[in-house]
This record gives structure tokens, C-alpha cells and sequence, in this order.
């Protein structure tokens, strides 16, 4: 199971720059520092996280933060229209391709509302069993209902699936699912990942199985 930025592709920046416009816009500072704090999480919660940031958190109701994520989000959305196929993160193509040689299942648990569209945008929408979807998820990462919810729909139980992760909120949402995790290139500040890589270029889908065949 595969969280969708960070791991097949990269659309930090683009979240970066939606988030400094509004930003911007309503006199909150935010840096690329504070943008690596929302790797993971929800708009809502993201939207949180910089007002919490600029203690900032009871200057807007709930009608003007649900207004802020909603432009935040036509902007980001606006972004995504420079995706390609050349934005796969390199060997995901490859490591995808081999998993399915394989008979794997795969799934794309994300918190982003936006997974479909950069799925179709990256051409491999059709490589995967399932894909969650963000809205109807009620609580993001750290917490594993999005994991639990692949597993649910790909009928397999969480002991027996990996999750891949760039972040710590992410592994910690796969630990918690009971599943083993992969990070990438993770900022550890509490819980490692049981099988950490640099890059997705360092993918290997023989090593991953191997791995976790030998830790059982």
C-alpha cells in the first residue's frame, strides 16, 4: 500500500506554494521548513498546524477555515495541471511493474482528496487494485483507517501487507495498522520504519519480500 506524494510522485512543491499564497494572503508565516510539518496530514489539519504555528488558532470560525482549504485547494488543483508521466518518481514504474508480475495487490492509501486526478496525470491509475478515497476517510494519519480501509477493500488482512511512507505520520498510521512499513527518505522523530530507503530509485521489490520474509 503506497502513500501518493512523497512516494510515487512529489507534489510538495506545488502544496507549497498553495499554502504560502493563502499564506501570504492573510499575513501567516510559512516556510518551506513549516510546509515539511504537513507531510501527511489533512488540509484541515495542515491548515491547523500553520495557524497553531502563528498561534493564530481562534482568529478564524469554522465557516472561514472550510472557505481558506477550499481556495487553497483550487489552487493547488490548478497546479496539478503541469503533471505528467515524467513526475513518477524514479524506479516506481519499474518497482510497480515487477509487483504485479508478481501477483501483488496494491493500493494507494493518501490523505490527499486529489489522488485520482495526479493518478490519471501520472498514467498508472490502472495499476492499482484500490484507491482510498480521502473523503469518506474520517480520521488521517497517525491514525491507520486509511490502511485499514485498503485492506478491507483489497480483502486481506493487515499482518500480511507493507505499507510505503515518506513520512512519520504515515509509518506511524502503518504501525498501527499492524502492517510492516517501507519509509522513504523519513524525518524519524519517534517511530523508525522497519525497512528505511534513501530514495525511491532504491526500490527493489525481491529485497522488500525477502526482508520481511526473513523478519516473520
Amino acid at each position: 500500500m503506497f502513500d501518493l506524494d512523497g512516494v510515487l510522485t512529489d507534489t510538495a512543491e506545488y502544496h507549497y506554494q498553495a499554502w504560502k499564497q493563502i499564506a501570504d494572503e492573510h499575513g501567516l508565516f510559512f516556510d518551506r521548513s513549516a510546509n515539511e510539518q504537513l507531510k501527511g496530514v489533512s488540509r484541515r489539519r495542515s491548515l491547523e498546524i500553520i495557524l497553531e504555528a502563528n498561534q493564530a488558532g481562534q482568529r478564524f470560525n469554522e465557516q472561514e477555515k472550510e472557505q481558506i482549504i477550499g481556495i487553497k485547494n483550487k489552487i493547488y488543483q490548478n497546479l496539478l495541471k503541469n503533471i505528467t508521466v515524467r513526475d513518477i518518481l524514479p524506479g516506481i514504474e519499474g518497482f510497480l511493474r515487477e509487483a504485479r508480475t508478481r501477483g501483488l495487490l496494491l493500493a494507494v492509501a493518501s490523505a490527499s482528496r486529489n489522488a485520482d486526478t495526479v493518478l490519471t496525470r501520472l498514467g498508472i491509475k490502472p495499476v492499482f487494485d484500490y484507491i482510498a478515497d480521502a473523503g469518506k476517510i474520517a480520521r488521517t494519519k497517525p491514525d491507520p483507517e486509511v490502511f485499514l480501509d485498503c485492506c478491507r477493500n483489497l480483502g486481506v488482512q493487515p499482518q500480511s501487507c507493507i505499507g510505503f511512507e515518506d513520512s512519520q505520520a504515515g509509518i506511524e498510521a502503518i504501525r498501527s495498522a499492524q502492517m510492516r512499513s517501507v519509509g522513504i527518505h523519513v524525518n524519524v522523530t519517534s517511530l523508525a520504519p522497519d525497512l528505511p530507503y534513501q530514495g525511491t530509485e532504491e526500490l527493489d521489490v525481491q529485497q522488500v519480500l525477502a526482508y520481511f520474509e526473513e523478519s516473520v
